[in-house]
């Protein structure tokens, strides 16, 4: 992927060292990584990402 804009939550720690971040990738792509291991990037579509975050919000578990 190309140099990517990294956005975190508002809501992240001070430290800045326990969040997810997010930045928008080619076409309808979305790259995610966690703050402590940026060098591990994952990606995914954006509704697949949608459908995850409104789950989460609605507290459904993909382990239930």
């Amino acid at each position: 992927m190309p140099e990517l804009n990294w956005l975190k939550s508002s809501f992240s720690e001070a430290s800045g060292n326990n969040c997810v971040e997010i930045a928008a990738g080619n076409a309808d792509r979305i790259a995610l990584r966690e703050s402590e291991s940026p060098a591990a990037v994952i990606s995914t579509n954006r509704a697949a990402l949608r459908a995850l975050v409104l789950g989460v919000k609605a507290g459904k578990s993909a382990l239930a």
